[in-house]
């Protein structure tokens, strides 16, 4: 086996980590974020609220099971790089249909391996996320520190025009069959008609409103109020995405002419931006919450969800009181915001991922909520 290219690491506070490159040769660079779910790095390279950012997983083995068309979460990864201790030769799995590095290569996507990845999460979690750059070509630690102490903050940045769609399309296609774990039957009958505001949405956010019997039309995150009336939905979904929430002023000025007019539901970017609509306000999390073994406690009835979550931006929730929303959801890890809702406007949000891919599927009956909710059941959004 030939020898591996060098690969280094240089984060803005000058830390250097030396490695093997993997995948596709050349230079990235963003906020470096870490993920502790020890599968999915396919859903996680494909996540577009990962856009601007480079990924350390923390389970130390990546890549043994492959990698397959049907994990993908978006139609290309979106994560700028991906930082792994230690890539596996071997890719063993039925469903596999190619190798990790090899996907990487031909999708353009610069990974690096073999560093101290245990060294790199307590930089993080003590300093908080920090910029970075990642390199194949420039081993020069003074440039490269250079490169990443000029890359923007991700505060005020607005990445959801980024990766929003083009166009607006159909979405029809439900959990395939074959999958394993699928807690819920496709309900059959009428379809109820959702408008799903395109923030960066994740392809199992879709297959899981499917399932729950709504029929989600995709469109633009720009896409106005009247537009989106014009429709005639029956509901309206805010996916997630990447960036800063406050900086997506267009979304925000959409949902708040939307709130009272039609049911609403958000997950993650989409839950901050229903929060900025409604008066609150949002705050960046020194370095974010990213993995699929997250607990939240629901206020209404005290159980706790293991959830999937990926964001570095949270509500604050001292300034929901003048807004009509309360809070309905905890993150147990930090006792931070994890969900809204308010049922005089018919809308609700979590901070979290029920579609899971990767994670548990423990919050999948919040798309039954928004299908209850549609229908004008006398179940509230906050229950």
């Amino acid at each position: 086996m030939p020898a591996k290219r060098p690969a280094l690491l240089v984060l803005a506070d000058g830390s250097v980590f030396h490695g093997r490159a993997f995948g596709a040769a050349g230079e990235c660079s963003g906020e470096v974020v870490f993920n502790t779910a020890m599968s999915g790095y396919q859903e996680i390279a494909t996540d577009p609220s990962y856009a601007g950012q480079i990924v350390c997983m923390t389970y130390p083995h990546i890549g043994n099971y492959g990698v397959n068309e049907e994990d993908i979460e978006a139609g290309n990864p979106w994560i700028e790089g991906m930082v792994v201790r230690e890539l596996s030769p071997v890719a063993s799995n039925f469903r596999s249909t190619e190798e990790l590095e090899r996907w990487y290569e031909r999708t353009g996507v610069i990974g690096i391996e073999g560093i101290d990845t245990r060294r790199l999460t307590r930089v993080l979690r003590i300093d908080g996320a920090v910029n970075g750059v990642l390199s194949t070509e420039d081993q020069d630690v003074e440039s490269l520190t250079e490169k990443a102490k000029a890359i923007p903050s991700m505060a005020g940045m607005d990445l959801a025009g980024r990766v929003t769609c083009k166009e607006s399309y159909s979405w029809d296609l439900p959990w395939p069959a074959r999958w394993f774990g699928n807690p819920h039957d496709t309900i059959e009958g009428d379809k109820l008609r959702v408008v799903a505001m395109d923030f960066g949405v994740k392809r199992n956010i879709l297959r899981s409103l499917v399932t729950h019997g709504l029929e989600p039309t995709v469109v633009p995150a720009t896409t106005s109020a009247d537009e989106i009336l014009a429709m005639e939905p029956d509901g309206v979904f805010l996916s997630n995405g990447p960036g800063d929430p406050a900086a997506v002023t267009y979304g925000v000025e959409t949902v708040r002419a939307l709130l009272g007019e039609v049911p609403i539901f958000g997950i993650c970017l989409g839950h901050q931006i229903l929060a900025l609509a409604a008066g609150a306000k949002t705050y960046k999390l020194k370095f974010g919450h990213r993995g699929a073994n997250h607990p939240v406690q629901e206020h209404a009835t005290g159980r706790i969800e293991i959830t999937s979550q990926n964001h570095g931006f949270v509500v604050d929730e001292k300034t929901l009181d003048a807004t009509g929303f309360t809070a309905t959801h905890t993150n147990l890890n930090d006792m931070t915001n994890a969900g809204i809702a308010a049922d005089a406007q018919r809308a609700f949000g979590v901070q979290y991922h029920p579609e899971a891919a990767p994670g548990p599927h423990d919050a999948q009956h919040l798309f039954a909520r928004f299908r209850r909710l549609i229908q004008g059941s006398p179940e509230t959004a906050s229950v």
